[in-house]
């Protein structure tokens, strides 16, 4: 006889949001997720703070554009190196995802990390357990419903200001984001807008929209289906040892005592017993909850498990697969390509530019070309610098003030004029520069072609 399933959803047929307040649970899993969001949490705030090199280890400063990562130090000019980051970070999710589900969503989503990790526990504080939550919500206004609905949303409200000014404290300098808050708001208007427009987003987002995100609007969940095969991790239900569901001791009935304990605590409200579904973020919230029912009724746990459909089927789970491999394979490529671009970053970089006008003059015997020199400080300290030329043999090169110390992220220009004999070097050769620190080391070179007249026949 088959049996009629009911697909359950925080979305109802007709479109509209069904409120979700799921139960509390405790366990192994839960335990390891409430670590990392702590982690998580706490590296979010933290990051402003740590100093590396003499500057925040994470600093976008969009107003000079300079942007500080982990000790190293970059300009506009490198934002291309962006592509890599973001290139890895895709075939990054690629395998995860192929090897572990949506391991992402459960357990280091930003969405996730702040509704399970800080949005919920204001909630729990102020509304009490799920089923006090529901009965009174289901009640008359009272005053007692009335304090704790403006409570929780103050709760929210606060949070929401403090992650948003811990976002804000990204792009300015921490000194100057608490000079802004000791002003008024008119003085420092558009920083304080966005401040405001953020804490707003975070508050409906975090505060009511919460799993309709992941559901609607995330595309990372609409992908899973093409990411993950029979051999992905994902969370799912044992059928075979759970069906058919009954009551305990029930004759002929399987593991599943039918308690709907898992759906309690399911975080979009859907039944796991359905199968894999797109509202599923691998919270694992149903793994401890049946897992308690199991230690209860003495039985073995795992009717609800991190398994692949392959192997809650009866199957074995290969993790050694083709796709995994091209997974592997294009984000081992990626790295290497990352690990070559950042290995050119130069912490001295020196560009020799063309000036505007004629490309070369004749004076007697003397070919001149103009350039302008470009030389960027990206050290996190001051350096001496000395500009030297190195070709064309003979060339005379004209530099005011060669020597010069440059501040962190500070640039010099100067006008070079470079002369060289007529017919010495033929119609077109290189000028090379070095660009040497007050230890004599070469710590970066420019080229640029020096044109010529062609020679003057006989």
């Amino acid at each position: 006889m088959s049996r009629l399933v009911q697909i359950r959803s925080s979305l109802r047929p007709d479109g509209k949001h069904e409120p979700i307040v799921p139960a509390d649970v405790s366990g192994r899993f839960t335990r390891a997720r409430r670590v990392v969001f702590f982690v998580l949490i706490w590296i979010y705030a933290a990051l402003p703070w740590v100093h590396i090199g003499g500057h925040p280890a994470v600093f976008l400063d969009l107003e000079t554009r300079h942007f500080y990562l982990f000790g190293g130090i970059f300009d506009a000019r490198d934002v291309w190196m962006m592509t890599f980051l973001l290139t890895g970070l895709v075939f990054t999710l690629l395998v995860v995802t192929a090897l572990l589900g949506r391991a992402w969503c459960g357990w280091a989503c930003p969405q996730t990390v702040f509704v399970d990790g800080v949005y919920r526990r204001i909630e729990r504080l102020f509304q009490g357990s799920r089923e006090v939550h529901r009965r009174r919500d289901a009640g008359p206004w009272t005053a007692s419903r009335i304090l704790r609905k403006i409570g929780t949303h103050a709760g929210y409200a606060i949070v929401s200001l403090l992650l948003a000014n811990v976002a804000i404290s990204y792009f300015v300098s921490l000194p100057r984001l608490f000079q802004m808050m000791q002003r008024s708001p008119a003085e420092h208007a558009e920083a304080f807008g966005v401040m405001a427009v953020f804490a707003g987003l975070l508050y409906f987002d975090l505060g009511w929209f919460r799993e309709q995100f992941c559901v609607v609007m995330c595309p990372y969940g609409r992908l899973q289906s093409v990411l993950l095969d029979q051999d992905s991790l994902v969370i799912g239900y044992d059928e075979k040892r759970g069906e058919p569901r009954g009551k305990l001791h029930a004759e002929g009935a399987g593991d599943c005592v039918d308690c709907n304990r898992c759906v309690a605590v399911c975080p979009t409200g859907i039944d796991i017993r359905n199968g894999l579904q797109l509202d599923c973020i691998a919270c694992t919230a149903c793994v401890d909850a049946c897992d308690e029912i199991m230690d209860r009724t003495k039985r073995p746990r795992g009717l609800v498990r991190y398994d692949s459909q392959r192997g809650l089927g009866g199957g074995k789970t290969r993790l050694l697969r083709p796709r995994l491999a091209l997974y592997a394979l294009l984000l081992a490529a990626g790295g290497g390509a990352a690990a070559f671009a950042f290995s050119r970053h130069a912490d001295i970089e020196a560009v020799l530019t063309r000036l505007p006008g004629a490309p070369f003059s004749v004076d007697g015997d003397q070919v001149q070309n103009s350039f302008e020199l470009l030389v960027t400080n990206k050290r996190s300290h001051a350096m001496p610098l000395r500009v030297e030329g190195e070709a064309p043999a003979g060339a005379q090169f004209i530099l005011p003030q060669g020597s010069v110390t440059l501040a962190p992220l500070e640039q010099m220009h100067r006008p070079l004029f470079v002369r060289v004999p007529r017919g010495a070097t033929g119609t077109a050769a290189e000028v090379r520069l070095r660009v040497l620190d007050d230890h004599g080391s070469v710590v970066a070179r420019a080229t640029a072609p020096f044109l010529s007249p062609p020679p003057v026949a006989p």
